[in-house]
């Protein structure tokens, strides 16, 4: 009896030893081929595990943030191909319960080389349920991280898509997919029922939230202003860009037609542009004030010089007309030039400035750069036909027809119109969250001098106040400067080997308010609107956008009706 706890503890042992032995005889022997599934899958499928992508934020006027990208766990199913006995039937019955083509997916699963195969992401509740229920010997289910835009369409140039191997494509998803993706690493993972895979402390992997300057409230209102202009004027593309002049904080970057991210794989890969910055356009009249910005700056001008118009000019064989072969006789001064947007004025301005200075006014408001903006593809022209320095390309340039820029470089040189003198860089992000603060970035030199971008401001309110063109654009109480602009596009713009010139227009407007303390300043743009010219459509949009700002920031009035 005094061996008893030896004989005792050797039981147990032996006891023990039969339970592991059991078990590793039931999963070795008898549910080989399912663990061995299971297994195969966490090593093929899913070696690389990631966090949470970083979310990206809009905000508004009172800090409130809005949710534009997020993440969800969705789940899909997949098959191992050698385990599945009859590839046909298992393919007709997956294909009724997904909604999926029979023949396709039969295809697929009879792939040479191939040992597994997805067959569908992003399971509704209903097909899991379905799934489960399924008798299919090497099917099984697992989670996934899922890219999900709340809003749909809502600012789906600005913001781009991630695609199925977890990579932002196009956007702010795109330029900042490092910080938004996060660090990657390798997991270990456990599989529960039905194939499910379960992941633990990913949460230091997540990548880094964005707050973006863009207002919700001001981008809402400017792409339901173009989905109008589509309704109305049947525009065939258009873009608004709303901007602090002072920092370059893009405050709305509006496109239409729009897509939706969370299904980008049905679109049209052309509709991804963003034609605020990957598309170049002739800008027309608007240019105009960089013309004058130049000659007023050289002292070759004053607002009140004069000159004589006669409707049209003779330059290397070729006639300049003003628009619909418009005469104004008597001494017309620069400020009407703008108010009435005369082409030959515009010449006049830049004969005055002389080419050579015109070329490097031109490059010194960067129309022929980048501007730097945290967006991806950004375009810009070489101008070499306008750089040839023919007398006629310098003339037609003065009133922008044969010269190429973006909207949003546009913009920036207006800024500088705006804002005393200095050119600003263009930026989307404010913060990363629990990281930096983004600071505008002005250069340091003026292009023009502050007394140069006061009188051109000037200008630029009697053109909104006196010119015929631009009465829409008024809102009482306020000094509006702002400038129209019709170009005709080129066919070459339009894809067709031709040198000449279409019936289609671009329509823009561009304009800043309170014009001597500018709050925002809007570019708007309309590709071929049904309309003769901008003051019909462009100009419109301007004024409704303009005033929504006013009322939403309460921006205090200029003077009292």
């Amino acid at each position: 009896m005094k061996n008893w706890r030896i004989n005792l503890i050797f039981v147990f042992i032996i006891l023990f030893g039969v339970a592991i032995i059991s078990k590793l005889f039931f999963l070795q022997v008898l549910n080989s081929d399912f663990y061995s599934a299971m297994a195969r899958g966490q090593h093929n499928i899913f070696p690389e595990i990631k966090g949470d992508r970083g979310k990206i934020y809009f905000q508004d006027k009172d800090g409130n943030l809005y949710p534009i990208a997020i993440n969800k766990t969705g789940k899909f199913c997949f098959v191992f191909l050698d385990k599945i006995g009859d590839k046909d039937e298992a393919a007709k019955i997956l294909s009724e319960t997904l909604n999926l083509d029979e023949d396709n997916l039969s295809s697929r699963f009879k792939k040479e080389n191939a040992n597994f195969l997805i067959v569908k992401e992003d399971l509704t509740p209903e097909e899991i349920k379905k799934l489960e229920d399924l008798q299919i010997f090497g099917l099984h289910l697992a989670e996934q991280k899922i890219r999900e835009y709340p809003y749909q369409d809502f600012a789906s140039h600005l913001i781009g898509f991630v695609n199925k191997d977890g990579a932002g494509q196009y956007g702010i998803e795109q330029y900042y997919n490092e910080i938004l993706s996060g660090k990657e690493q390798f997991l270990e993972g456990e599989r529960g029922p039905f194939g499910y895979l379960f992941f633990s402390d990913i949460e230091d992997l997540a990548g880094s939230d964005l707050i973006l300057t863009v207002d919700y409230n001001i981008q809402f209102q400017a792409e339901k202003l173009l989905d109008q202009a589509h309704e109305n004027l049947s525009i065939e593309e258009g873009q608004i860009i709303v901007i602090d002049p002072f920092s370059g904080k893009i405050l709305a970057l509006a496109h239409f037609p729009r897509f939706d991210p969370n299904f980008y794989f049905a679109q049209d890969f052309a509709l991804f542009q963003n034609g605020a910055v990957q598309k170049l356009f002739e800008p027309g009249s608007v240019f105009k004030p960089i013309t004058m910005a130049g000659a007023l700056n050289e002292g070759k001008i004053t607002p009140q010089t004069t000159y004589q118009d006669v409707g049209r000019i003779k330059i290397e064989g070729y006639w300049i007309e003003n628009y619909n072969q418009r005469v104004y006789p008597g001494e017309i001064t620069m400020t009407e030039v703008l108010e009435k947007s005369i082409n030959t004025g515009a010449v006049f301005a830049e004969s005055q400035l002389g080419h050579q200075k015109f070329l490097e006014y031109i490059e010194s408001f960067k129309i022929f750069d980048k501007t730097g903006v945290d967006l991806p593809g950004e375009a810009f022209s070489l101008n070499e036909e306008f750089k040839k320095g023919y007398e006629i390309n310098f003339a037609t340039a003065s009133f922008g027809q044969g010269i190429e820029t973006t909207p949003l470089q546009l913009t920036r040189a207006f800024c500088a119109i705006a804002n005393g003198g200095k050119l600003v860089k263009p930026y989307l992000v404010g913060k990363i969250i629990g990281g930096v603060e983004f600071q505008p970035e002005i250069s340091n030199n003026n292009i023009i001098s502050q007394e140069t971008s006061s009188k051109l401001t000037a200008m630029l309110v009697s053109v909104v106040k006196n010119g015929p063109y631009t009465k829409r654009a008024r809102i009482p109480g306020y000094y509006v400067a702002g400038k129209t602009g019709t170009a005709q596009m080129s066919f070459g713009a339009l894809g067709e080997a031709k040198s000449s010139y279409s019936d289609k227009t671009w329509q823009t407007f561009i304009g800043y308010a309170p014009a001597f303390d500018p709050k925002f300043l809007i570019l708007v743009k309309l590709d071929n609107p049904q309309a003769k010219t901008a003051e019909y459509s462009a100009v419109p949009i301007f004024h409704d956008l303009a005033k929504y700002i006013i009322d939403y920031w309460q921006i205090p009035p200029d003077y009292e009706e």
